[in-house]
């Protein structure tokens, strides 16, 4: 198959205008293939040249004005298309094959009571798989979709859709949009609707799931309105679709796709186990950063996929910005968790050698295929991280009064980071053009280091900086009380670089953090008495996002090998019992977990690592006795239980089917302890076979892959590797649950065979099942727990010897700098 180039997608763009398509699936055909037929109508400028786009099953006809065309002439996914100048009509009709890989047309069958359901997932270039098309975002045109589908379903689109008299479904035209953004999900779908701000809305999951949306239809419906509500006090145009549906769908690849009129989010967020406000709160903010791409991404389009950190930066931003304005009582602060969890994973991303500018060059991005590969934590927490600056630099006011010109000069059409950059400087007198040089056309992270002179009553504060950014930031100055306590004497504006150090007034602080509010994004470093007074004193500090920023910069140290991993689990074990702030919590002991004990401390030391987190967790279930914080008992005892080291305790949870002092023990933590007994030898196959047919859901099924593969037998790893390379069988989501119970640093003697194994295998799987696919082995498939030195080399000759698909090519290349990084914190 051809991935399509900048180059021929300007070509193709300056020759077509595409105006509308009519599109009729017929979804009644059986349960591997179903009908397509497009009819495209558009002006060919002048006479030339062009192709159209699809992945047919079957190619059955083409008619270009009412003439044939060669179907004999199709190769891979073009078929070409000689034009003369003036309007033409192009209908083509195909069968297409559905996915199980959540790419184009994805169908999925319950196993709770065998109801099956279809939805498209058609970002890039995966329109090509359900119908014919002009595929590339800045050939918007308005779209008609019919379907045919079985007796008992509901077909849901862009626009409000209606059941005909002969049966089809007809949903609304649409007004302009890039081919991507077209949606279809069909099934016997558990819906509720309301109307809000005159128009319909509506939330839809999975008929087995019906019990668990409904239990939570208010607080999703309250969240949903809330935003909208806030986005037109902050946006001039109103939201320019008919409807606004949310389904949540199986099997989903990302978090969630913000088609408009209808966003598909992963079923996941219909949560059927307890959850903590953190994960709630995540579920707001995916909600809101899907609503804000209505505006950008959907009103507004990039013009070629260079410009995809446009769309995701500035949702990224807004969903944060957007709950923790909109949703502040059931939320309060939704920047923590920002800090904690999706900063750290830009910071990650954005030192390895794959970093790349948050806009990247264009020349960089010449095909699909790479543009595929910047959808990473540089395009998405990065960005939203530089947009932050961006508003405390240039103000609310101005930010929001360029982005309104945006919208206004580009609406329903297509826009470039030169159009963004123009109307944010109509706005306002700053120099916004040289911002975008020194923030977006720049790679690495900048450290800032604090320098205190002086003695007495009179100091100055000088800021190292590592790195050529300017920052607008606040410094943090903290003074201890009687008691121990860190309290806040004052935050100081400041610029960095400076034009000349601050002057402080008073004795020494005995702390002193830079980018206290967390609204830059750079790493941070301590001067020896404020590292002294954060590492006492970290627990009683004030605010949590000051706490957030400082732990922030523990884990960049360990990562960077400049503080000892185990000194990390001295520090969590010292402050982590007495934290309130949950996104914390999780934050701090799933990098303890997923990072220190697994990775970054040795095979001798990991016992010690493991029996550190349990302390933790021991010390939050005492403190958690009264049920006052369920969601820190609920953190604790899912670190317990992934931390066990030995099974006699979880054991008897399961047994008893609750904690004692609670919680009850729901699906998820009942799959969560079979796991780790399996991974420890104290299961069995029957056992599992027990638990799956106690809860045969998707996710039961889900977890039952997932301890297969985790136990510890020849047997067992042998059937999980057939599975996962050997046979194209397993579902994406299975396919995960499989990888992620393979390898356990516990038994990395029984599975060291499979190590060299993995790159002829993943670089075969992923030539044939495509880049979902190529993406899932190589994050979950990885052998991440060979930690030493011949991994990496053989890892290193396989990149440069190999030929690979640039979506597994990226994902080793992460996965092997974080190999690097691991034998370094061994040997801090």
């Amino acid at each position: 198959m051809s991935v399509l180039t900048r180059d021929e997608a300007q070509t193709r763009a300056q020759l077509l205008d595409v105006q509308h398509y009519s599109v009729d699936l017929d979804l009644t055909t059986g349960d591997e293939t179903f009908e397509s037929t497009s009819l495209v109508r558009f002006t060919a400028r002048t006479a030339g040249d062009t192709f159209v786009e699809l992945k047919p099953e079957t190619l059955h006809s083409a008619l270009l004005d009412d003439e044939p065309l060669d179907l004999t002439t199709l190769e891979g996914n073009r078929l070409p298309l000689r034009l003369a100048a003036g309007e033409h009509v192009l209908r083509i009709v195909a069968t297409m094959r559905y996915s199980r890989t959540g790419e184009g047309m994805h169908r999925f069958t319950d196993p709770s009571d065998g109801e099956s359901y279809v939805y498209t997932q058609l970002f890039m270039e995966d329109v090509q798989r359900v119908f014919a098309a002009f595929d590339q975002p800045d050939l918007k045109a308005a779209f008609e979709v019919s379907v045919t589908a079985p007796e008992g379903w509901t077909v849901l689109a862009n626009g409000i859709t209606e059941q005909q008299p002969d049966g089809r479904w007809k949903a609304a035209p649409t007004p302009p949009l890039s081919t991507y953004f077209v949606c279809v999900a069909a099934g016997p779908w558990h819906s509720i609707r309301t109307e809000h701000a005159g128009l319909p809305f509506g939330i839809h999951c999975r008929r087995s799931l019906a019990a668990h949306l409904d239990a939570d239809a208010d607080e999703i419906l309250a969240v949903t309105k809330a935003c909208y509500d806030r986005f037109h006090e902050k946006f001039e145009e109103p939201y320019p679709f008919d409807s606004y549906d949310q389904a949540f769908v199986p099997e989903f690849n990302a978090g969630a796709m913000e088609n408009p009129g209808l966003v598909t989010f992963r079923d996941e967020f219909v949560f059927r186990s307890a959850v903590t406000v953190t994960e709630r709160q995540t579920r707001a903010m995916v909600i809101a950063h899907e609503m804000a791409h209505m505006w950008f991404g959907d009103l507004v389009t990039l013009r070629w996929w260079d410009d995809i950190w446009l769309n995701e930066s500035f949702a990224e931003y807004m969903g944060f910005q957007t709950v923790n304005e909109a949703c502040a009582d059931l939320f309060p602060d939704t920047w923590v968790d920002f800090g904690v969890t999706r900063k750290a994973w830009g910071y990650e991303a954005d030192q390895r050698p794959s970093t790349h500018p948050v806009a990247p060059d264009p020349e960089s991005v010449p095909d699909t295929a790479s543009a595929l590969l910047n959808f990473d934590g540089i395009s998405y927490a990065k960005g939203a991280s530089a947009l932050r600056q961006l508003v405390s630099w240039l103000g609310e006011k101005d930010f929001l009064a360029g982005i309104n010109i945006h919208f206004k000069r580009h609406k329903f059409g297509n826009a470039t980071l030169a159009d963004f950059i123009d109307n944010l400087a109509a706005a306002t007198e700053r120099d916004v053009h040289a911002w975008a040089d020194q923030w977006l056309r720049t790679t690495g992270v900048d450290t800032l280091t604090p320098a205190l002179t002086g003695e007495g009553l009179h100091w100055k504060l000088a800021i190292d900086r590592d790195g050529s950014r300017p920052h607008r930031i606040s410094a943090g100055l903290y003074d201890r009380d009687p008691s121990g306590d860190l309290v806040l004497r004052e935050r100081r504006e400041l610029d960095v670089p400076q034009a000349e150090p601050a002057e402080l007034t008073g004795p020494r602080p005995a702390l002193v953090v830079l980018n206290d509010e967390d609204l830059t994004y750079a790493k941070l470093r301590f001067d020896d008495v404020s590292a002294e007074s954060a590492l006492r004193g970290l627990s009683r500090i004030p605010d949590a996002l000051t706490r957030a920023v400082i732990w922030n910069a523990l884990r960049d140290m360990v990562r960077d090998g400049d503080l000892a991993p185990r000194a990390y689990l001295e520090i969590a074990l010292a402050h982590l019992a007495e934290e309130n702030e949950l996104a914390l919590v999780q934050g701090v002991l799933g990098f303890a977990r997923a990072q220190i004990a697994d990775r970054y401390v040795t095979e001798d030391e990991r016992p010690a690592a493991l029996a550190t987190i349990g302390e933790i967790a021991r010390a939050l279930l005492r403190r958690t006795e009264d049920g006052d914080a369920p969601g820190l008992r609920l953190t604790a005892v899912r670190a317990f239980i992934d931390s066990a080291s030995t099974p006699d305790k979880i054991a008897s949870w399961l047994d008893e089917g609750t904690v004692h002092g609670g919680p009850e023990l729901d699906p998820e933590l009942r799959w969560r302890i079979l796991a780790r007994l399996a991974v420890l030898g104290a299961t069995d196959e029957p056992t599992i076979a027990a638990e799956l047919e106690r809860d045969p859901s998707a996710t039961g099924q889900e977890g039952a892959a997932r301890c297969r593969a985790s136990l510890p037998t020849a047997e067992a790893k042998a059937a999980a590797w057939s599975a996962l390379f050997d046979t194209d069988d397993l579902s994406n989501y299975l396919f995960t649950a499989t990888a992620q119970g393979f390898w356990q640093p516990e038994q990395s003697d029984l599975v060291r065979e499979y190590v060299p194994r993995f790159y002829p295998a993943a670089i075969a799987l992923a030539a044939r099942r495509g880049a979902a696919m190529a993406e899932a082995a190589g994050r979950y498939a990885f052998p991440s727990y060979a930690i030493d030195p011949d991994s990496l080399t053989l890892g290193d000759h396989h990149l440069t010897t190999d030929e690979m698909t640039p979506a597994l090519h990226r994902k080793l290349v992460d996965q092997l700098d974080d190999l690097r990084r691991a034998l370094k914190a061994r040997t801090a």
